[in-house]
């Protein structure tokens, strides 16, 4: 398993510097403090072991669009969330695009990034997650909307949908937090929104 510190790789077969990732999008690519966790995060381009992946997020584009979420507490988000135990990851992509935009995922993803979370604390928040570190995987996907959120109980209580240009959803995202927002200025970056 791999220990807590600095993930020098941040992917590609370059660290993100020689790629001018980290320089073009300094916050999402700084050291940061999640207080609602106590989690210390990195973000990098490389993709992480699958066993470690605690959370899926999808850029999730609708034809040249791409899909947020907006929940009943303000937070504003990229549809996506917590593994279940033994799911494999696209799974847990498919129900959360369902869960979050009533969406429908077609076909694969493209990585775009993930953050590295260590994780305070003796053990996970759920029994089957890894721990104490923890890898929020973003990828770039295509949906179709198929209805509303589904909302399931201990999950967000998604409010709002909407589906706007790439810098558009960008700016809408960055206006709650300025990380999200770049990871979608990121895929448009790499030419994947």
């Amino acid at each position: 398993m791999e220990s807590p510190g600095r993930h020098p790789d941040l992917g590609y077969g370059k660290p993100a510097h020689e790629h001018g990732w980290a320089e073009r999008f300094p916050v999402l690519f700084a050291r940061s403090q999640w207080n609602w966790g106590g989690i210390t995060a990195q973000f990098g381009p490389a993709e992480p072991p699958d066993a470690l992946v605690g959370n899926v997020h999808i850029v999730a584009r609708c034809g040249a669009r791409v899909v947020v979420c907006r929940n009943d507490l303000g937070w504003r988000f990229l549809p996506g969330g917590t593994r279940e135990p033994d799911e494999p990851i696209i799974e847990t992509a498919r129900r959360e695009l369902v869960e979050e935009a009533g969406a429908t995922l077609l076909g694969g993803w493209r990585h775009v990034g993930a953050f590295r979370g260590e994780l305070p604390g003796a053990g996970p928040y759920r029994p089957h997650l890894p721990h104490p570190v923890s890898y929020w995987l973003y990828a770039v996907a295509d949906v179709r909307i198929d209805g509303v959120p589904t909302n399931p109980p201990g999950g967000e209580n998604v409010v709002e949908v909407r589906v706007l240009p790439a810098e558009v959803a960008a700016a809408w995202l960055s206006s709650y937090d300025e990380q999200t927002g770049d990871i979608v200025r990121l895929a448009a970056a790499r030419g994947l929104v």
